[in-house]
């Protein structure tokens, strides 16, 4: 079982190695000195973006309307005999429990209250704590299952692996820089390592509660287009696409300006490489099988999630920023409306990690609710 698991983590092995290292061979390349992506925390600004271009706000908005145009036409109009209604179960007490919390945390963090200020700061994990289990509570009542009652000990197991796993966003962006922390003064080296650690682990647990909730709507799972993805010699065309975002990598320090978006693209397209070119189980050899809900149902839950983390950020306190070159306007709460495009394929990064840690503890990435 030792092997098992070892060839099974073999990929993530790989790409930590390229993840770590690709960037600061950019950061080289371009001439910058290693150690201001040392820092921590990361307290300078030293990456100058572009300003706002109206020819790139249109080619990104284009793109956007394209993969909204996609998704549309993946589902609408719906197949016959495709519903969205489940069977309805008692929703459980923990269920209005949670609701309860959510909207209580909700105000603390947004309020400033004299009698909670001084622990404000450790509202953004409860709130999300409260989020995941109210979606439990959600998918239970639609389907009479959910991660927490019937996978509790995956669904655990993600919050560590959750921690580790935004850490290594947080480290490319030291490197394009597209996000800040407002707020981060008030913290210790300590308290900011172990409070983000601990707010971190909460992000791969809320994005898989969310695509247990989306799945539980027959019709997402029964997309109206169903054919196999056939690409062909997949090893080579694998061998290509990790090249290319090996270079992405390399791109986001030496030329943050134009390589940004790749920090949420090129992560994915190298880890699902490796796991083609090692033999391991992976999303391309799900979509030539007609799996299409595995990119769907990640991709909308990731976006799902993205609407809340940064609708609850707005008026949080401490709470984040962006800095994004080209599109750095038209926002929707903190974030440029463009900017929620990276969220799509954020949730297809989340999905195969959490693969990962199902396929190490032998349980299914994605369950049909009967």
């Amino acid at each position: 079982m030792a092997n098992t698991i070892a060839k099974r983590l073999a990929p993530l092995l790989v790409f930590t190695a390229l993840l770590l290292g690709l960037p600061m061979l950019g950061a080289g390349l371009a001439g910058q000195p290693v150690s201001r992506y040392l820092e921590f925390p990361p307290a300078n600004r030293y990456v100058q973006h572009a300003p706002f271009s109206w020819w790139a706000f249109a080619l990104f908005g284009t793109s956007g309307l394209l993969v909204g145009a996609a998704l549309v036409l993946l589902y609408f109009p719906r197949r016959k005999g495709s519903s969205g209604i489940a069977a309805r179960h008692p929703f459980p007490w923990w269920g209005w429990l949670s609701g309860i919390a959510l909207v209580c945390l909700w105000a603390l963090a947004w309020e400033r209250f004299t009698w909670f200020e001084a622990v404000q700061i450790l509202t953004f994990t409860p709130l999300w704590i409260a989020y995941v289990v109210f979606v439990n509570a959600l998918t239970y009542w639609r389907t009479g299952n959910c991660l927490l009652t019937r996978r509790t000990r995956y669904l655990v197991a993600l919050f560590p692996v959750s921690s580790l796993f935004w850490w290594s966003f947080e480290y490319l962006n030291s490197f394009a820089q597209n996000w800040y922390y407002v707020g981060q003064e008030l913290f210790t080296p300590l308290s900011y390592t172990v409070l983000s650690t601990i707010a971190y682990s909460t992000v791969l647990p809320a994005v898989m509660s969310t695509v247990g909730l989306l799945q539980s709507f027959s019709g997402l799972l029964r997309p109206r287009f169903q054919r196999p993805f056939v690409l062909g010699n997949r090893k080579t065309y694998a061998g290509v696409v990790l090249a290319l975002a090996a270079c992405g990598l390399v791109g986001i320090a030496a030329w943050p300006n134009y390589c940004y978006p790749l920090l949420w693209v090129s992560p994915l397209l190298i880890l699902v490489s490796l796991q083609v070119l090692l033999s391991e189980e992976n999303l391309v050899e799900k979509l030539e099988q007609g799996y299409w809900y595995v990119v769907t149902l990640p991709a909308l839950a990731g976006l799902f999630c993205g609407f809340f983390w940064e609708m609850w950020n707005q008026y949080s306190y401490p709470k984040w920023g962006y800095s994004i070159p080209y599109v750095q306007g038209f926002r929707i709460f903190e974030m440029p409306v463009l900017g929620y495009l990276g969220y799509l394929p954020f949730g297809l990064e989340c999905f195969v990690i959490a693969g990962l840690v199902a396929r190490c503890l032998r349980t299914p990435e994605i369950e049909y609710h009967q």
